[in-house]
């Protein structure tokens, strides 16, 4: 099991370094089809992938991603209530065909999935965004690197034993003690490559541990929504690691805290 992950592992850091290499198009388009496949396996739980319902989702996360990629933010809240709207109209219409969590589901299947993980692209699109686009993932899979490896090693104190009982406290503190220690290396590597940003190694790690604190909580509600529907993973799709929700369930949650950080600092 381990192999195969290890294995997986190594073949999605390749993945995502040809992506981010390629250029922003490429990354948009990327992030659009692990969108709509991480819609699908959310929908899935509550059988409406496949449905009309689902269908509209699939859309507007489509539609939502056409006006970032066109900077149409304006038109963002009214595509948002024209959604719901839609989906109330559905419900009414075919009642009682589905049940309203199915309804609910769908709408939050737009922003906890499609809308958070625009923020990888929103990301690559700032000044030096093919440098601080990778401190997304400093902060997802190498605080959870970190955090796996202190935890095997020191764990003692279970941090959340109903939702992830092989966490640890000493895990958590880990993996926001060696993201903090990646971004600053990060940094110190890239040097004089870094130019729109003041004290980019003190900013870096700050950046790294922020995220590995906010990364270990998407991993826990991700495991809190599978528990509530008794499932192991969220698909097969990525072998020895689930569906792409098992994998990036904590970049959902980290690509938005690099990007406001970042345009903060």
């Amino acid at each position: 099991m381990f192999k195969t992950r290890l294995i997986s592992g190594i073949m999605l850091l390749a993945i995502a370094i040809t992506v981010i290499t390629l250029g922003e198009n490429v990354l948009f388009g990327a992030v659009l089809v692990i969108s709509l496949v991480g819609m699908t396996e959310l929908y899935k739980i509550v059988k409406v992938e496949r449905s009309l319902l689902g269908i509209i989702g699939y859309l507007v996360a489509i539609g939502y991603n056409i006006l970032i990629y066109f900077s149409l933010d304006d038109y963002l809240q009214l595509l948002f209530i024209g959604f719901l709207l839609i989906l109330m109209v559905v419900y009414v219409i075919a009642y009682p065909l589905y049940r309203i969590e199915q309804v609910m589901t769908v709408f939050f299947g737009l922003f906890y999935v499609a809308i958070m993980l625009s923020y990888i692209y929103r990301v690559a699109a700032l000044e030096d965004g093919a440098i601080l686009v990778w401190l997304i993932f400093i902060g997802a899979w190498g605080s959870d690197t970190c955090a796996y490896a202190v935890g095997i090693l020191l764990g003692k104190h279970k941090m959340a034993p109903r939702l992830s009982p092989k966490k640890s406290v000493e895990g958590c503190v880990g993996g926001v003690i060696g993201a903090a220690l990646i971004g600053y290396i990060y940094a110190l590597i890239l040097g004089d490559k870094i130019v729109g940003l003041a004290n980019p190694r003190v900013l870096f790690a700050i950046i790294g541990a922020s995220s590995s604190v906010i990364s270990q909580i998407g991993d826990l509600a991700a495991s809190a929504i599978k528990r509530n529907y008794n499932i192991k993973d969220y698909g097969i799709l990525i072998p020895g690691h689930g569906g792409i929700l098992d994998r990036f369930d904590s970049i959902i949650f980290t690509a938005p805290i690099v990007y406001y950080l970042a345009v903060f600092f």
